[in-house]
């Protein structure tokens, strides 16, 4: 079984084969640029030693002086190369980089859009958004920057060994007598570095969480005077990232303080080794500048690597949480197409119960049928099940038994994409998104024209206060539809509606929260959008199921009567009690 660090990588390249083409050749260049620097303490060494040697031997100090001068071209020549591939090098590793984590982002925004309701629900969204993020960040930096720095160390690592040991053997053994040392560490305090990043990774979310929610509900901070409130919770969190971060922080600087101590001492070693060698002329001047120019870039090498092993750490640990949400199952994809949906529905002894309370069972043996372009009114206490029942037949859920059908085709072998579809959601609470009112009404149906958005909104009673606005159909609504009213946001959300043209309406408490002028506005656009389709509407005001022509009455999951208003109120039960005391 491969390692986390191996399945980390391997992730990674997942996505950086598909850009192979730009990647291979920069990492070609790099590993090119790497072998290059080691030309600098390859022509310094004969800068430094080999013009005294020369000079001890009785050559002639002019030809001395033109070797010098041809060392010192080869290496500004060497430079110059370096430079040169080092500008393409750099722009490609970014280009094929970025383009990765730009298929990377996509893909989990993708696979997140398609993850199940009940996935979101046990989510704070705010910080799953976030996590995922700051992830990313980390993932980034690694992609960008210590990849590219791991493969130039080591090509400098490796080279500079080479040189070393052509120089003496017997001092190389001596200065690779750390490396032993060297990677114990890394194993043993990897890991821990590694766990620190993912606790900090999440603190760090759970604060940017404060920040989101604070700004989307700033309303409610302010009516309840809590801003002090909110203002000890972030800084608590922020207290609980910093800690976090100092116990990730001492773990790296001690890492960091081992290795530099045990290389720089052997090489402290190792020179004071290498100087009685040339003393007793077991080495040659050259040859020991040679092996103390090259050890510098080697122990600069290892000294990278502590870095760079912590940060691959917490790149490990980064893409183990998002690998962990592409590995989350999604919603179940494909099956039959209704050609000719005529909105016929029906549920047959349907129990369910929420994964995250299996305690308690929310429904009971829920049965009922509604025929095409039949009006139904749910009524009943809140918590009986009434948003349950809309959250079944949208796919939200699955039933723990019994049969939810369409058209008497059974749910669980339709195409919940082109099912959902042909139906429509008015909530009482109006989710619009921040850009304008054009493209909210455009969301029912993505590339509408102008000329459909406004008959949208006609049918909708909306057009009137939109046109009167002074930038009319392109006025921003702001975060959740902030700048509109709520009657307003509902005439919008029926729009969208319109605009869908679905077979089947689900209309959750649509008017419960407005005015009586908002609410004749909303009803009439309501009875509009109904005319000739199948209508589920959850209600509490008389006004709105009065004229169904079936109410079900839910009470503690399950559905204690059914009938006409009429019908209903001759008999002393449930739905009788609601209307009396004004429940309805």
């Amino acid at each position: 079984m491969a390692s986390a660090k191996s399945e980390g990588f391997i992730w990674l390249w997942h996505y950086l084969s598909r850009h192979k083409r730009i990647f291979l050749p920069s990492l070609v260049a790099l590993l090119f640029t790497a072998a290059l620097s080691l030309a600098f303490p390859w022509f310094l060494k004969d800068l430094i030693g080999d013009p005294s040697d020369d000079l001890r031997r009785g050559v002639d100090a002019q030809q001395v002086v033109q070797k010098i001068d041809s060392v010192i071209v080869l290496m500004m020549s060497a430079l110059a190369l370096q430079a040169f591939i080092g500008f393409w090098r750099v722009q490609g590793f970014i280009r094929s980089g970025e383009a990765a984590l730009n298929d990377m982002r996509k893909d989990l925004f993708d696979h997140l859009t398609m993850l199940p309701v009940s996935f979101f629900q046990e989510q704070r969204t705010g910080a799953l958004s976030n996590r995922i993020s700051s992830d990313l960040a980390v993932v980034r930096e690694t992609l960008i920057t210590t990849v590219p720095q791991a493969a130039r160390q080591m090509v400098i690592l490796i080279g500079g060994l080479v040189v070393v040991f052509y120089s003496s053997w017997k001092l190389a053994l001596m200065m690779l007598a750390c490396i032993p040392l060297v990677v114990l560490a890394v194993a043993l305090i990897g890991r821990r570095v590694k766990a620190h990043s993912k606790a900090s990774q999440d603190a760090l979310s759970e604060s940017s969480t404060v920040v989101e929610e604070v700004c989307q509900a700033i309303a409610d901070v302010k009516s309840f005077g809590n801003e002090s409130f909110e203002q000890h919770r972030y800084g608590k969190s922020l207290k609980h990232f910093y800690e976090i971060t100092l116990r990730g922080a001492r773990t790296r600087g001690f890492f960091l303080s081992f290795i530099i101590f045990v290389m720089f001492g052997t090489i402290a070693a190792v020179v004071w080794m290498g100087a009685r060698m040339l003393a007793n002329d077991q080495i040659t001047q050259l040859q020991f500048t040679s092996f103390i120019l090259f050890s510098i870039f080697v122990g600069a090498s290892l000294g990278a690597f502590p870095e760079i092993m912590a940060q691959i750490s917490a790149m490990n640990g980064a893409s183990e949480r998002l690998r962990e949400i592409m590995a989350l199952s999604p919603e179940r994809q494909g099956g039959s197409v209704l050609k000719e949906f005529r909105g016929e529905l029906s549920m047959d002894g349907v129990t369910f119960r929420y994964p995250s309370r299996p305690e308690r069972e929310i429904l009971r043996g829920v049965s009922f049928q509604v025929h095409p372009g039949q009006r139904v009114a749910l009524v009943g206490s809140s918590g009986g099940g009434k948003s349950t029942i809309f959250s079944l037949l949208l796919g939200f859920h699955e039933a723990e038994s019994g049969r939810i059908c369409f058209d008497g085709h059974e749910i669980s072998g339709l195409d919940m994409l082109k099912l959902r579809k042909q139906m429509a959601v008015v909530p009482q609470e109006v989710m619009l998104f921040g850009g304008s009112i054009a493209e909210n009404i455009a969301y029912g149906k993505p590339g509408a024209t102008q000329g459909e958005i406004e008959a949208a909104a006609q049918v909708a009673n909306a057009h009137e206060f939109i046109s009167a606005m002074p930038e009319g159909y392109l006025t921003t609504v702001g975060t959740r539809g902030v700048k509109l009213s709520g009657g307003q946001r509902q005439r919008i959300a029926i729009a969208r509606a319109v605009l869908a043209n679905p077979r089947i309406l689900l209309l959750d408490e649509a008017t419960s929260a407005l005015d009586a002028e908002s609410e004749r506005l909303v009803n009439e656009a309501l009875d509009r959008l109904m005319k000739g389709r199948t209508a589920l509407v959850i209600a509490h005001r008389l006004s709105t199921v009065r004229n169904a022509d079936n109410i079900l009455v839910v009470h503690q999951g399950q559905i204690v009567e059914s009938g006409t208003h009429d019908e209903l109120m001759t008999m002393a039960g449930t739905y009788r009690l609601l209307v009396e005391t004004q429940l309805v």
